[in-house]
């Protein structure tokens, strides 16, 4: 059952790099499945709207490739008063690299309270694809390997 206090208003991917954008999930009917590139630090979105105080709210956050349960993380995000509407970001993390971890990923979002019931649940796809070729040289060139000086520091430490 799905508890009617608990309206979601919107779950969206904030990309860091190799570009700054929001990529807001649409759910498993959306006509585009949002492409991500390999490799970028994202950080999911979640805005919502409460009818009634809920303490203990939780995401889990299901992540499935190529038929296969990769991860399930569990956030608990803390005790929020009725109104809003509330919105909180995620832990940035970046992608994986490489040709096995690119492809269409099924991704399920499950909200619950601190009792354990469930407020909402969402479905969403993403496709991660290669790097943009841009941002492949500027990552193959943006820091110096370990026999390398830092430009700028001194005897190549660096000066905080």
């Amino acid at each position: 059952m799905i508890d009617t206090d608990f309206e979601l208003l919107d779950i969206s991917l904030y990309t860091e790099e190799p570009d700054r954008r929001v990529v807001p999930l649409r759910g498993l009917d959306a006509p585009d499945t949002p492409e991500i590139p390999e490799g970028a630090v994202v950080s999911v979105g979640l805005t919502f709207r409460l009818g009634r105080e809920i303490v203990g709210l939780a995401f889990e956050d299901s992540r499935v490739h190529e038929g296969l349960v990769l991860a399930t993380v569990r956030t608990v995000l803390g005790g929020f008063r009725a109104g809003g509407p509330y919105e909180v970001r995620l832990q940035p993390e970046r992608l994986s690299v490489g040709r096995v971890h690119r492809g269409v990923y099924e991704l399920t979002g499950r909200f619950t309270d601190g009792d354990g019931r469930e407020l909402a649940v969402a479905h969403h796809r993403i496709r991660v694809v290669p790097q943009p070729a841009a941002y492949k040289r500027r990552a193959v060139t943006a820091a110096p390997g370990p026999a390398q000086r830092l430009s700028g520091a001194p005897g190549g430490s660096l000066a905080w």
